[in-house]
This record gives structure tokens, C-alpha cells and sequence, in this order.
């Protein structure tokens, strides 16, 4: 067990842990959080482990720990980012194969949990035929679920998101009979946001990222224009629920404008 990880079990981190919970007002918690779960490798070499699928396997199961953590203090969507496009065609053949087996056993887990529901969010034709099996089955046996609802963020890209909104749009239109100088005028942001992946979703109050990086690498980019980031040292795996504490106590602190 590492110095963090000890650190994270004490009394005195438990009663600071209280002390945290305590002071949130329910009221203003975050209703969307979107974590970006970063460091799972580095965090599997620091501790010379032999694959990266080990630091995979920890972070998912952080994961889990994290969306109980939301679930606790009243947050109702969480988007997690496990696996992008550009992940899919950069990343050697064995990782993707251990990630892919990763996030199916995730998928299926979480559709178990209670009154949880589970969505996926990306490109189901990009993924192998099995995980898209496993996702799809996890989002169509949770539909009626009305507890915390998870998008899974798997074969996605924000770019390629936005671009399979406009073409939906320009789809449905032309299936009407409208023409294209029609659609031009009357085409409106809240029109392609109800296209996206996340249609009919709140956009995220709070974008979170584990490892210190501090950047969006494509994710929730049109979603996340008016967000709150809140980005953590931690690795992965490493991650504390007083460091997720933290994050909800300074967006609290935070004064929204949004744009005003």
C-alpha cells in the first residue's frame, strides 16, 4: 500500500472526510459532474507493476468508488470518460484489448448497482462488436432506472459528437422536405444540442481531472462551455474522497456568471 493510499484510511482523514460531507449545502451540489479519470498508467509504473491494464483495473474500480461517492451527496448525472476515439486508433492492440474487457466488466457492474442507469455516450461502430454488446445491454436493462444515471463516455470524441449532431440534424430535415437555406436560418445551438449524445441531458456544472493534466482532450466540448474545472494532482487510482470533497466544496465557493 502506498503513503497515499495509508493516508487515506486514518481516523484523522475519516473525521476530515466528515467535517467536508458537513458542510455542503445539498442544495448546491453540482446536478452534472463529469469526471475525466487520468494517470491509471503512470500510476501502474510508479508502482512497477507490469501493465498498464493494472492501472486500468485500479482506476475502474475507483470509478465505482467515485459514482458512490456522487450518489452520497445527491449529484444526479455523471459523465465518465473511459475510452476516446482517439484512444482506439493511437494506443498499442493489447492495452485497447485489456481496456475493452475493462470497461465491458465496468458496464455490466454498474447495471447491477441498484437503481443506477447507465448510458453509453460515443460511437458504436468504432467499438468492437462484444463491448458494444455489453453497452448497449447495460443501457436497454437500466432505461427505467431513476437513481444516478452514468453516461459511459466509450469510443467517444467531442469533435466527432458535434459533427454526428449536425448530420442528424441535416438528416432529419431533409427527410421533411426542408431545404438547406431553411435549415441555415433557423439552426440554433439548443438544436444541435438536443442532437447530441447527450440530448435531453443537463450540461455538466463541474468537469473534474485526476493527474494533474489540464486539459479537455475532446470531451464534452460543446457541453462544458459554460463548466466549472476542478483539476486534481492525484492519479487515478489514487484519488481520495476528500480530494473529490474538495472539488465540490471549491465549486460551491465558485460564483457562477455564465457570461453575465
Amino acid at each position: 500500500m502506498n503513503a497515499r493510499a495509508s493516508e487515506g484510511r486514518g481516523p484523522l482523514y475519516r473525521l476530515y472526510g466528515k467535517r467536508l460531507r458537513r458542510q455542503l449545502d445539498p442544495a448546491s451540489v453540482p446536478h452534472h459532474i463529469a469526471m475525466m479519470i487520468d494517470g491509471n498508467r503512470r500510476w501502474a509504473r510508479q508502482l512497477g507493476l507490469e501493465s498498464p491494464a493494472d492501472g486500468h483495473r485500479a482506476g475502474a474500480a475507483k470509478m465505482r468508488e467515485f459514482l458512490g461517492w456522487c450518489d452520497d451527496i445527491g449529484v444526479r448525472v455523471v459523465s465518465l470518460y473511459l475510452l476516446s476515439s482517439d484512444n482506439l486508433r493511437k494506443r498499442d492492440s493489447k492495452e485497447i484489448a485489456d481496456l475493452i474487457e475493462i470497461i465491458a466488466e465496468l458496464a455490466e457492474s454498474l447495471a447491477q448497482n441498484g437503481d443506477w442507469r447507465v448510458k453509453h455516450v460515443g460511437r458504436s461502430d468504432i467499438l468492437p462488436d462484444e463491448l458494444a454488446r455489453v453497452l448497449r445491454d447495460a443501457e436497454e436493462r437500466t432505461t427505467g432506472h431513476s437513481g444516478l444515471h452514468v453516461n459511459l463516455a466509450v469510443g467517444y470524441g467531442g469533435r466527432n459528437e458535434i459533427v454526428d449532431a449536425v448530420r442528424s440534424i441535416i438528416a432529419e430535415h431533409d427527410a421533411s422536405g426542408g431545404t438547406m437555406e431553411d435549415l441555415a436560418a433557423h439552426l440554433t445551438p439548443e438544436m444541435i444540442g438536443e442532437h447530441l449524445y447527450t440530448g435531453g441531458q443537463p450540461d455538466p456544472d463541474l468537469v473534474i481531472r485526476t493527474s494533474g493534466e489540464q486539459r479537455l482532450s475532446d470531451f464534452l466540448l460543446w457541453q462544458s462551455a459554460h463548466s466549472e474545472f476542478y483539476f486534481v494532482e492525484a492519479l487515478g487510482p489514487d484519488l481520495r474522497q476528500v480530494d473529490f470533497l474538495r472539488a465540490i466544496r471549491d465549486y460551491v465557493d465558485r460564483d457562477r456568471r455564465f457570461g453575465r
